[in-house]
């Protein structure tokens, strides 16, 4: 048996017990967070194109070929070579960005060579990808910024220290324009412009501009420049890393196969994309409460392919699970919980992970939001003249912004929840009296449902709560 095999079925044991009971979740997530580091290549290749396939959207030209070639360099000594492009964009890094990492660390731990390319050059364009705009450059200040924080958030999910780095503005800056007209020469325009972002841009009227048409060239350019077995990327990059098996075709290399990764879907549970923009996205550099709370926080129905995302855990398991969750042996919460603390586990170790699974089952087994002595309190005297939005990103730090806080309010997402002898009432702040002023439309609410601010009461979002006191 392989040792992925081994710690399998080690797993698979504790997944068939009580989930609900700390010493079983516990050693569960030391097995799962230890394969994060299992050395794989004992696996075949069969195994080893399967299990990269099992986490991936598409494998072009598909997982057989991705076994041929591993087998073929395998006879000849040799292990894959993979490519992923990095373009540094942003100092702040979420759960996301981490999804290509883990797939990678898996292809290092079956004994391939990885290759992270830095797009310094292609970041001065900018990456148009599922933009309605065009996206400002970034100076050499800001990626060498972006980059290394990028690199120390990362870390948790990737071995740095067995990976190739190289940058884009190798084989990039030197290019001529003599070999660029020879080489566009041989794409047609409309490939370009099969880019459903591109279409939807012209359709409206907005600007595109040469450089941003001349983003998957360049992209194009570093498979031809790395000449790699295997690229990794979003799965809304295909069209880039399909134009990098064309000029590979032209210049009489051997295309590169091409591993997409899905896009994962946000913590708000709106179908939209985790993105910091849309404040639905769980940060690497959050607390370890903050991060299992997020987790916890999220639909059921993204626990499949949050598991996936972010877990070691094989399509076995997760069947497993999810099967006896679908036989009412396993309470969603319970698996939950085991997903929050996976990726808990994952950034800040075992220990932290129970810390936070701790923490959150006495705050939230409450009955009351009294029982609770740690939570925020916001003066309404000091703030009832800011907007509630306000209040949520500016004061209290629930939202990134106050255009992300009224977002959860048009997804009925925000709550005053009072509390009395009686127990608790709810009430939804709609996205019109969530940019009003707290102290107006706090007392307006609570009368038009009858009720008195001589209870406690409470603002709420997700599972994030904060008492509103002077009322």
């Amino acid at each position: 048996m392989t040792r992925l095999g081994e710690s399998v079925a080690r797993a698979s044991e504790l997944l068939a017990q009580d989930l609900s009971l700390d010493s079983t979740v516990e050693q569960l997530l030391t097995e799962t967070k230890a394969r994060r580091y299992l050395d794989l290549s004992d696996l075949s290749a069969r195994e080893q194109a399967e299990l990269i396939a099992g986490r991936a959207v598409e494998v072009l030209p598909g997982t057989d070929k991705l076994a041929e070639r591993i087998d073929e360099r395998r006879a000849a000594g040799e292990n894959l070579h993979i490519k992923l492009g990095i373009d540094p964009t942003a100092a702040d890094v979420h759960l996301g960005h981490t999804v290509p990492m883990i797939v990678l660390n898996r292809f290092q731990r079956m004994g391939h060579d990885v290759t992270l390319l830095i797009g310094d050059f292609t970041a001065k364009i900018g990456d148009p990808t599922g933009r309605t705009a065009e996206r400002p450059p970034l100076t050499d200040e800001d990626i060498e910024k972006n980059l290394a924080g990028y690199r120390e958030q990362v870390r948790p999910f990737f071995d740095f220290e067995k990976v190739s780095f190289r940058q884009n503005s190798e084989w990039l800056a030197p290019f001529t324009f003599p070999e660029l007209l020879g080489l566009l020469n041989q794409v047609p325009v409309s490939q370009l412009l099969q880019r459903e972002d591109f279409r939807n841009r012209l359709a409206a009227g907005s600007g595109l501009t040469m450089s941003e048409l001349m983003y998957p060239i360049a992209q194009g350019l570093d498979s031809v420049a790395l000449d790699c077995d295997v690229e990794l990327g979003g799965a809304d990059q295909l069209l880039n890393l399909q134009m990098g098996r064309k000029l590979m075709e032209l210049r009489g290399q051997r295309p590169q196969l091409v591993v997409t990764m899905p896009l994962i879907e946000g913590t708000d549970g709106t179908g939209a994309k985790m993105s910091k923009s849309k404040g639905n996205y769980v940060g690497l550099t959050a607390t370890a409460d903050d991060v299992f709370g997020k987790i916890m926080s999220v639909p059921d129905r993204l626990m499949e392919p949050y598991l996936k995302a972010w877990t070691e855990w094989t399509d076995a398991e997760i069947a497993l699970a999810l099967g006896r969750v679908g036989e009412r042996s396993l309470h969603p919460m319970d698996l939950k919980k085991v997903l929050a603390g996976e990726v808990v586990a994952a950034l800040y170790g075992v220990e932290a992970a129970m810390a936070a699974r701790a923490g959150f089952v006495a705050q939230f087994s409450k009955k009351s939001f009294t029982d609770v002595g740690d939570l925020p309190v916001v003066e309404v005297a000091e703030h009832g003249a800011e907007p509630v939005t306000a209040v949520l990103s500016k004061v209290l730090g629930f939202q990134p912004s106050a255009s992300a806080a009224r977002r959860v309010a048009k997804q009925n997402g925000l709550r005053l929840v009072v509390e009395t002898d009686g127990g608790q009432q709810a009430i939804v702040l709609a996205e019109a009296d969530a940019i009003r002023p707290l102290a107006e439309v706090v007392p307006e609410l609570l009368s038009g449902a009858g009720l008195s601010a001589a209870g406690a009461v409470y603002l709420k979002t997700g599972r994030r709560i904060a008492e509103l006191r002077g009322l």
